[in-house]
C-alpha cells in the first residue's frame, strides 16, 4: 500500500500549484506596493525639502534664522501627516533652526567631521527616513558686490534635514495585505471546487474498478465493473470486465484438469502404496542382510585371527628350534605372510567400521612421547630388515601430556611409517613432531613422515586416498596390501578434526604430512627430570647417519649436558668422556666379535659405553652388557629411555657416595602378592625406621588399631577386602582422618590417579615401585629425595632387578626365582582362560603377573602384561589382544630360560 490515497495526492497536486502561485504572485504584489509607498514618501519629503532649500538660501546668507523658522514652521505644519522634523544646520554643522524642539537634534545631525552634503541624500534609520539637501548660494554673481555680513557664495551655506514617519504608510501597507490574501482565499475556494469536480468524475470510477478486482481476486469471478466512465476509464472498465470473463473460462478448465489430475494421483498413490510396501520388504531384507554381514566379519575375524595367531605364535616357536637354513626361511616366510594377512583382516575390519559410521574414537589423557617411543620400537625391526634407517625427531616445544586416541594415533603414524618402509628400499625414514600453534587448551601438532622411497606420479595421485586402490596396480602384488590403510587414515585424522597432505615426485621420495588438534591434560602429575646429575657431564655422540645425527642432537638440545658428536670414533675431539654413546648403522652383518671390538675401543674414549643397536643385533645385548657396556638400545634412540639411562649411570656413583639417612617414620605396606610385599618392606627398610607388612586388607584394618603409621601404602586389587575398601576401614578408625594413604597399583591406564585420588586416597604410586620415586613420595614429610627411574625393554635386565631390589643381589635373586616359579602357574592359568573366553579371569592373572614382573628385572615382559591388561579394560574382548597373548607366552619361555642362566651362576 501507498502512503497517500490516490484522492489524497490528486488534492495535493491540484491545490498546491495553486497555492504556491497565489503566495508568490501576493508576496510580489505586496512587496512591490511597500516599496512603490516608501519611494512615495522619500518623493513627497524631497518635494518638501528641496523648495525649503532654496527658500532658505536668502535667511541663511543673511543670518535670519526668523525667516528661516518661519518657513520651516509652515511646511511641517502643512505636511504634518508626515513629517516629524525639520531642522536647517549651517555650514559648520550647528543646529541654526528647528521645528520641532522635542526631538533630539543630534538624530538629524550629520556626523563630526563628516562633509556636507552636496546633493539630496537619505537614509532610513528604525521607523524613520532621514532626508538632507544642501543650501547653496546662487544669487551672487561676479558683478555683484554681497553685503558687508554676507557670507561668500559658491559654497553649501548649510543644509536642511527633514525626518519622515514610515508610520503613516503603515496603513496602506495593511490594506495591501488584506485584499491579497483575501484574492488567495478566493483563488483558492475555486481551485478546491474544481478539485472536487475532478475527483468525484475520477476517483469514483477507479474504487469502483478497485473493488470489483479485489471481488475478482478473492474468487467472485461474476463480479463485473458497472456504471458511465469518461474516456480512458471506460476503456479500462471494459478491459477489467473482459479479464474477470477469461478468468472464470480459465477457472472452468483447471478445475476440469484438476479433477483429472486428482483421479490421476489417487491411481498413483495406490501404486506407490504398494512400492512402498514392497520398499520396506527390501528394506529389512537389506538391513537383515547388513546385519548378517556384520555378524559374519566379526565371526570370520575370530575365525581367522584365531588361526592366525597360533600360526604365528607355533611359527615362532619353531624358530627357536634347530633348522637348516632353508627350514628357517621358509618358516620366516610363513610369519611374514600369517602377519600380513592379520594385518589385511583388520584394515577390513576397521573400513568396515569406518563407513557404517561405528568407529569410536576415545578421549583419554596419555602421554606423546611413551606413544611415539612404543610405535618406533614396534617398526624399527621392519625398518633395520630393510637397511633403512628409522629416526625420530620430537621438537622440544611439543607438549607431552595431551588428551585424545592414543590407539588410534597409533594406528595413524604406523600406518604412514609402514607404508614408508615398505616402498623404500635404501635410505632414510624420517619422523619429526612439531608444534604449530598452543594456548592454554588445545595444541595443533604437525607430524611428517619423509622417506627416499619410490615416489608417486602425479597422474597416479589422485588415486591415494581411494579404497582398494594404490597408485600402481602393480604395487600390490609387489610389496602386497589392500589400499586401506591411507584411507582409514584419512577418516581417524578427520574424525579427530585434522587434516592429511602429502608431496610426491616420482623416484624422489615422498612427504606424508597431517595436522592435528588435541586437548592438553590440565591434571597431568609432571615429574621433574632428575638432570641435576648429569648437569656438566660430557656425552660422545657417534653415528655415521646425518639424519639420525640431527633428530637426536635436536632433542638433546635442552639437556644440561656437554655433547661431542662425530661421525666414527676415530675422529673424537678428545680422549675421556663421561659417557659414549655408539650408534651402530643397520643394514650391515656385524659379527660378535666385530662388536666386542667396537666395545673395546669405545670403551677406550668413555667410562660408560651406551650402544644404539639396530633390531638384528640386539640378540648381542646380554653378552655386550656383560663385556662391560652400560645399556643397548633399540635405533632410533629417544630421550624416553635414554635419559633414564644416563641418571642411572650417573647416579649410582653419587649414591654410593651419599646414602639417605632412614626417615623418622612408620610406613605400612599393604600388598596380597608375597613377592611384591618383600620387595616393597626390603625397600622401605632402607628408607623409614619402622615398617608394617600386611598381606590382605583385611590384615592392615587389624593393623591399624595396633599401630598408628605415618604412611600407608595401600594395594588396590586384592581379594575379599580390595584397597578402596580397606581405606575407608582404616579411614573410620579414630586418628586416622589425615594420614595419607598412597594407592598402589600395577595398572598404567592414564586418568586412573584422578579416580584413586577422587576415591579418597592421598597420592598414586605406580608398580614398579621405583626406590627414588618412593623416596621422593616420603620427601613431603622427611627431607630427602631422589629421582625417578624409567625401565629397559629386554627380556631380562639385571641391572634393572638389583635396582629394584634396592642393589641387594640375594633380595633380586629370590624375587627372580619366585617369578620362576610363578610362571608356569600364569601359562596355565592363561591357557584356561582363553579357551573359556573368560576376560575377567584372564586380566586378573595378568595383573598378579605384572605386579611380579615389575619387581624383577624383566621389563619386556612387565610392559607385554601392562598392554594387555590396558587392552582387557578398555575393549574387553580377548580376541583382540590374542596376538600379544601369544607373544606374552613366548616372552615367559624367554624370562625362564634367561632366569635359570642367570640363577645357575
Amino acid at each position: 500500500m501507498t502512503k497517500y490515497s490516490l484522492r489524497a495526492r490528486m488534492m495535493i497536486l491540484i491545490l498546491a500549484p495553486t497555492l504556491l502561485i497565489g503566495l508568490l504572485l501576493s508576496t510580489f504584489f505586496v512587496v512591490h506596493r511597500y516599496n512603490e509607498l516608501r519611494h512615495q514618501l522619500i518623493d513627497a519629503g524631497a518635494n518638501i525639502i528641496e523648495p525649503l532649500a532654496v527658500s532658505s538660501e536668502y535667511g541663511m546668507t543673511f543670518h535670519s534664522k526668523e525667516s528661516v523658522r518661519q518657513l520651516v514652521s509652515l511646511l511641517h505644519r502643512r505636511h504634518s501627516d508626515i513629517v516629524r522634523a525639520i531642522t536647517v544646520y549651517d555650514d559648520k554643522n550647528h543646529l541654526f533652526v528647528t521645528s520641532n524642539y522635542q526631538l533630539s537634534p543630534n538624530l538629524l545631525r550629520l556626523p563630526a567631521n563628516h562633509a556636507l552634503p552636496l546633493k539630496l541624500t537619505y537614509e532610513r534609520q528604525g521607523d524613520f527616513i532621514i532626508l538632507r539637501t544642501p543650501i547653496v548660494s546662487e544669487s551672487y554673481y561676479p558683478d555683484e558686490s554681497p553685503g558687508q555680513d554676507a557670507k561668500p557664495t559658491g559654497n553649501p551655506l548649510g543644509y536642511v534635514a527633514i525626518e519622515l514617519d514610515l508610520q503613516s504608510i503603515r496603513l496602506q501597507q495593511y490594506k495591501e495585505v488584506f485584499i491579497s490574501t483575501l484574492l488567495l482565499l478566493f483563488c483558492l475556494s475555486i481551485a478546491i471546487l474544481f478539485a472536487y469536480r475532478l475527483m468525484r468524475d475520477v476517483t469514483g470510477p477507479i474504487r469502483r474498478m478497485v473493488n470489483a478486482v479485489d471481488r475478482i481476486r478473492r474468487g467472485q469471478l461474476d463480479s463485473r465493473v458497472e456504471g458511465h466512465m469518461l474516456g480512458e476509464l471506460d476503456v479500462l472498465k471494459n478491459g477489467i470486465n473482459s479479464m474477470a470473463m477469461s478468468l472464470t473460462a480459465y477457472h472452468e478448465e483447471m478445475q476440469q484438469n484438476i479433477d483429472q489430475a486428482t483421479l490421476e494421483l489417487r491411481e498413483t498413490l495406490e501404486q506407490m502404496e504398494i512400492q512402498n510396501v514392497e520398499l520396506d520388504l527390501a528394506k529389512k531384507r537389506a538391513q537383515e542382510a547388513a546385519r548378517i554381514k556384520s555378524e559374519f566379519l566379526a565371526n570370520m575375524s575370530h575365525e581367522l585371527r584365531t588361526p592366525l595367531n597360533g600360526v604365528i605364535g607355533f611359527t615362532r616357536q619353531t624358530l627357536k628350534t634347530p633348522l637348516n637354513t632353508t627350514q628357517r626361511d621358509y618358516l620366516h616366510t610363513i610369519e611374514r605372510s600369517a602377519n600380513n594377512l592379520l594385518s589385511i583382516i583388520s584394515d577390513v575390519l576397521d573400513f568396515s567400521k569406518l563407513e557404517a559410521g561405528k568407529l569410536m574414537l576415545e578421549n583419554i589423557p596419555f602421554s606423546l612421547r611413551i606413544m611415539l617411543d612404543e610405535v618406533m620400537i614396534l617398526l624399527a625391526q621392519s625398518a633395520h630388515d630393510k637397511g633403512l634407517e628409522l629416526t625420530l625427531d620430537i621438537h622440544h616445544n611439543v607438549p607431552d601430556n595431551i588428551i585424545g586416541d592414543p590407539l588410534r594415533m597409533q594406528q595413524i603414524i604406523v600406518n604412514l611409517i609402514g607404508n614408508a618402509i615398505k616402498f623404500t628400499e635404501r635410505g632414510n625414514i624420517d619422523v619429526r613432531i612439531s608444534r604449530r600453534k598452543q594456548d592454554s587448551e588445545r595444541v595443533e601438532l604437525e607430524v611428517q613422515v619423509i622417506d627416499s622411497g619410490i615416489g608417486i606420479a602425479e597422474k597416479q595421485q589422485s588415486q591415494l586416498f581411494q579404497a582398494f586402490r594404490q597408485a600402481d596396480a602393480s604395487i600390490s602384488r609387489r610389496h602386497g596390501g589392500t589400499g586401506l590403510g591411507l584411507v582409514i587414515t584419512q577418516h581417524l585424522i578427520k574424525d579427530m578434526g585434522g587434516e592429511i597432505g602429502f608431496h610426491s615426485r616420482l623416484n624422489q621420495g615422498s612427504i606424508f604430512w597431517f595436522h592435528i588438534n588435541l586437548s592438553l591434560n590440565p591434571n597431568a602429575q609432571v615429574d621433574p627430570q632428575p638432570l641435576a646429575c648429569i648437569s656438566g657431564k660430557t656425552l660422545a655422540y657417534v653415528e655415521a647417519n646425518g639424519n639420525a645425527a640431527d633428530a637426536l642432537l635436536d632433542m638433546l638440545r635442552d639437556t644440561p649436558l656437554s655433547i661431542s658428536y662425530s661421525t666414527s670414533l676415530s675422529t673424537l675431539k678428545k680422549a675421556a668422556y663421561d659417557t659414549l654413546l655408539l650408534s651402530l648403522p643397520p643394514g650391515r652383518d656385524f659379527s660378535l666379535r666385530q662388536l666386542y671390538e667396537l666395545l673395546s675401543s669405545a670403551m677406550a674414549h668413555a667410562a660408560s659405553v651406551i650402544l644404539a643397536l639396530p633390531c638384528p643385533l640386539q640378540i648381542y645385548a646380554e653378552e655386550l652388557k656383560s663385556a662391560g657396556a652400560s645399556a643397548c638400545l633399540i635405533k632410533p634412540v629417544t630421550l624416553t629411555r635414554l635419559i633414564p639411562v644416563l641418571i642411572e649411570n650417573h647416579s649410582r656413583q653419587s649414591e654410593v657416595q651419599h646414602p639417605c639417612a632412614r626417615l623418622p617414620l612408620t610406613v605400612m605396606a599393604v600388598d596380597d602378592n608375597p613377592a611384591n610385599l618383600k620387595l616393597i618392606g626390603a625397600l622401605l627398610e632402607e628408607q623409614v625406621e619402622h615398617i608394617v607388612l600386611c598381606e590382605s586388607g583385611r590384615e592392615a584394618v587389624h593393623q591399624a588399631k595396633l599401630h598408628k603409621p605415618d604412611i600407608i601404602l595401600m594395594d588396590i586389587q586384592m581379594p575379599d577386602i580390595d584397597g578402596i575398601r580397606a581405606s575407608e576401614m582404616i579411614r573410620a578408625l579414630s586418628g586416622y582422618q589425615n594420614t595419607p594413604i598412597v594407592a598402589v597399583t600395577a595398572h598404567a591406564l592414564d586418568g586412573e590417579r584422578e579416580e584413586l585420588i577422587a576415591a579418597g586416597m592421598n597420592d598414586y604410586l605406580a608398580k614398579p615401585i621405583d626406590e627414588r620415586k618412593l623416596r621422593q613420595l616420603l620427601a613431603q614429610y622427611a627431607p630427602g629425595t631422589s629421582p625417578p627411574e624409567a625401565e629397559n625393554f629386554s627380556s631380562l635386565d639385571w641391572q634393572m632387578a638389583l635396582q629394584q631390589a634396592a642393589n641387594k643381589p640375594d633380595l633380586a635373586r629370590d624375587l627372580l626365582q619366585m617369578l620362576l616359579e610363578f610362571i608356569p602357574q600364569v601359562r596355565r592359568q592363561v591357557e584356561d582362560f582363553m579357551a573359556q573366553d573368560n576376560p575377567g579371569g584372564l586380566r586378573d592373572i595378568i595383573h598378579k603377573l605384572h605386579g611380579s614382573a615389575s619387581y624383577s628385572g624383566v621389563p619386556r615382559l612387565k610392559s607385554l602384561c601392562q598392554q594387555i591388561e590396558q587392552s582387557l579394560r578398555t575393549q574387553g574382548a580377548i580376541a583382540a589382544v590374542e596376538p600379544e597373548l601369544f607373544e606374552l607366552l613366548d616372552e615367559m619361555e624367554n624370562v625362564a630360560r634367561l632366569a635359570e642362566t642367570r640363577l645357575k651362576r
